[in-house]
């Protein structure tokens, strides 16, 4: 049986239908632009490939929920961190990492970003300070919380950044960490990516507090809700929570209402909503959105536009050349890169 989503979800996000005055300049919408646009044609390009068999295991494309990765990407400092979850690859995009490699990560390659060890929900970057996706629901709300902890420790002025679904808000380690969190003031940012569905089944159904910013206020978290289709909103809301981070004043939850366009993985049949719930959210795709605002403060005439598409082709065509053309791992890989007790007498038949 579909079910709708709720109330508060859709009336956050509202169709853009004026010229958009506002306080962000000219390359910060254009940066939007491109790294939403080729964060979108990566996912549809996976999407495709997985179709293809080009590649196994799971896949769960990031497809309409841009705007959150591109708003916290701008309000924060490269020397941040970044968790997150298995829908995980859209992070690191937005983090500035190559799409090479995250689509060799996908083929299985050793070229990828994580030797082709990882696949689809274990992307890692060190060097964009991408801290990993994770497929065990919720592990990265206390791991995430640890590099916090790390960073307050050594005196850094750096914040993590840990996010996650509607579901994960269910696993009992969120109660217990924001608890520590709060109770350590830890440079901390909780982002509930609120698809409103989890694997498939709604927030209203779970729960009787559809309005998940009030978990945080059980530990006198700040929390607020966040309209996730519009960049501007979640920069502006992460760069609050970051300036209180970084004061030591401790954690914020943002409850980022979102809507993803496709299903959950590429397994999804979707039976939960109706058509007409999709049509409607995906009027108010963050791409239009945003572009509109380009056009309609004539920033960027229709050649500069075409040049980015063509430009967004480009690297995500070459991408797939790339990891097709990058050798498999080789069998020693199996023992590198992995934590193993030498006692055992089977390993040392090896």
């Amino acid at each position: 049986m579909a079910v709708k989503s709720t109330t508060a979800n859709k009336s956050i996000a509202t169709k853009t239908t004026a010229a958009q005055k506002t306080k962000f300049p000219k390359e910060t919408y254009v940066k939007w632009y491109k790294d939403m646009l080729l964060i979108r044609r990566f996912e549809e390009k996976t999407g495709q490939l997985y179709i293809q068999q080009k590649f196994g295991g799971f896949c769960h494309l990031y497809i309409g929920q841009e705007a959150i990765v591109a708003g916290t990407a701008s309000a924060c400092r490269p020397n941040d961190k970044h968790m997150t979850a298995y829908r995980d690859h859209a992070h690191p995009l937005a983090l500035g990492t190559d799409p090479r490699v995250l689509m060799a990560e996908l083929y299985g390659r050793s070229t990828g970003c994580s030797k082709g060890k990882g696949g689809s929900m274990h992307f890692f970057d060190k060097e964009k300070n991408f801290m990993g996706g994770h497929g065990i629901v919720g592990a990265q709300i206390p791991m995430g919380t640890g590099v916090a902890f790390a960073e307050q420790y050594n005196n850094t002025d750096n914040v993590a950044v840990v996010s996650m679904g509607d579901g994960a808000v269910r696993q009992g380690a969120l109660h217990e960490t924001f608890n520590m969190a709060m109770n350590w003031k830890l440079p901390v940012i909780y982002i509930i990516e609120n698809n409103n569905y989890a694997m498939g089944t709604s927030v209203e159904r779970t729960t009787n507090v559809t309005d998940l910013s009030k978990i945080g206020l059980s530990y006198e978290m700040p929390s607020k809700i966040v309209n996730g289709m519009r960049p501007e909103d979640v920069h502006d809301a992460m760069e609050e929570a970051c300036n209180r981070a970084r004061r030591g004043d401790g954690p914020t939850l943002l409850d980022i209402r979102t809507y993803r366009f496709k299903g959950h993985s590429m397994s999804d049949p979707q039976k939960y909503r109706t058509k007409e719930e999709l049509n409607e959210w995906m009027e108010k795709d963050p791409i239009d959105h945003v572009l509109e605002v380009i056009k309609s403060n004539k920033w960027l005439n229709e050649k500069e536009i075409e040049d980015i598409s063509l430009w967004v082709k480009k690297e995500v065509e070459e991408s797939v050349t790339f990891a097709e053309n990058s050798p498999y791992p080789e069998a020693h890989e199996l023992y590198e890169d992995i934590y193993v007790q030498t006692d055992y007498p089977y390993i040392k038949e090896y």
